[in-house]
């Protein structure tokens, strides 16, 4: 389609303008959503962003159920790191009813919400390189994501979306068989991640693809709310894990890798040093694992093994409590929000005391730094568009909710 504005000069000039659907469809956009784009030539004069055609509704589905069965739910967020969901929620739970866990376990979250962390920007990472035509790097990583699934996949029987723990820590202790592919992953991700960022860090065209490329500043990330990675890359060093420490995170040394331009190159190696930070932060857990138990003394909400609900009368009835969701819930209001993969995610959550919540909101990081998505791509190429889109991480599952 075309359009056609005229100059009220004496002399009669027309500028005729394209207009182009980006999505919701395309295999570019990586998710569905859509973008208006206003044409001159390859160049975009202006964009209109749409969502909303997954029609999820995952407020309003999660305060009919019972806290329990909203993890499921939490899943579909941003499903390229779905453990950090599924904790996020479950620390937001027991901010509300007060549960310390132990410490063993809070050390337990963190390992897989790193692990979690590395998988979410592999993927994006990965899909930036493919986006300037190298997707040799997609494929050699995208094995060591699927190493990160055989962990998740041994602890609780789920890869991508996991359910992964409960509200008061895990089911269960991990197995050896659990311990060992963390061990390999450790071991032999690091070699591969040395391979990948050397394949594109100084690559001339992927440099030529991502510098100056959907650039955005300080001050303008900020005043759009940015958060995680897209936030960091334009040097604000601003990370929930250190800026309100949750699940034991002061007792770990790290750094906030930061970037200069906040441009897609920036956003990039962000994440790239990011997986770095993610590595060591796992062996400082492991090293200083602490014993004890993996979850806290909160019956309510773990099923009490079958053995004793066949013999024994109060498991029997926790194990009906738990599965028909009839746990009641003290009154109050919570925030509570972790580092996700592509930002911070939290949880708003209000109770009236009843067994599901009477008011729930996810502040998905996406949904809020979408909307500076036009401005970064104003004046650039249509090409650029793709892969500024792929640089922000945008995961059509928080858009959505």
């Amino acid at each position: 389609m075309s359009k056609k504005e005229t100059n009220t000069n004496s002399t009669v000039e027309e500028k005729e303008y394209s207009i182009l659907n980006l999505g919701p469809t395309h295999p570019a956009t990586h998710g569905i959503f859509q973008n208006v784009l206003k044409m001159d030539g390859e160049t975009i004069i202006e964009a209109t962003p749409t969502v909303g055609y997954i029609h999820r509704a995952f407020e309003k589905l999660a305060e009919r159920r019972p806290y329990a069965q909203i993890t499921p739910i939490t899943d579909r967020l941003n499903y390229c790191s779905s453990p950090i969901n599924n904790m996020g929620w479950h620390m937001t739970v027991e901010k509300l009813l007060k549960i310390e866990l132990p410490k063993r376990a809070e050390y337990l979250r963190v390992i897989i919400m790193e692990l979690a962390r590395i998988s979410d920007h592999i993927i994006c990472n990965t899909v930036i390189a493919v986006d300037t035509g190298a997707a040799t790097g997609y494929f050699y990583m995208f094995q060591w994501r699927e190493k990160v699934y055989d962990i998740f996949e041994n602890i609780c029987g789920a890869r991508l979306t996991t359910n992964i723990c409960r509200i008061g820590g895990f089911e269960k202790e991990w197995t050896k068989k659990v311990w060992d592919l963390i061990n390999e992953f450790l071991e032999g991700f690091p070699a591969a991640l040395n391979e990948f960022t050397a394949l594109v860090e100084r690559n001339k065209i992927f440099m030529d693809r991502t510098v100056n490329v959907g650039p955005i500043s300080a001050e303008m990330a900020l005043s759009y709310s940015f958060t995680g990675p897209n936030l960091r890359a334009a040097g604000v060093d601003y990370d929930v894990r250190v800026a309100n420490p949750y699940s034991s995170y002061q007792d770990f040394e790290f750094t906030i890798p930061i970037g200069i331009s906040g441009d897609t190159y920036d956003r990039f190696m962000v994440r790239q040093k990011e997986m770095w930070e993610s590595l060591s932060i796992i062996k400082q857990a492991i090293k200083k694992l602490p014993e004890g138990s993996c979850r806290a003394d909160v019956p309510d909400f773990f099923l009490p093994p079958k053995d004793e609900v066949y013999n024994n009368m109060e498991a029997l009835i926790y194990h009906f409590k738990i599965v028909m969701g009839e746990t009641d819930i003290p009154k109050g209001e919570v925030y509570h929000a972790v580092e996700g993969g592509n930002g911070e995610l939290g949880f708003y959550l209000i109770s009236d005391g009843g067994r599901t919540p009477y008011r729930l909101h996810f502040r998905r990081p996406c949904f809020i730094y979408y909307q500076a998505y036009p401005e970064m791509i104003k004046g650039k190429m249509l090409s650029d568009a793709i892969i500024t889109m792929s640089s922000m991480n945008v995961i059509a599952g928080e858009l959505d909710a």
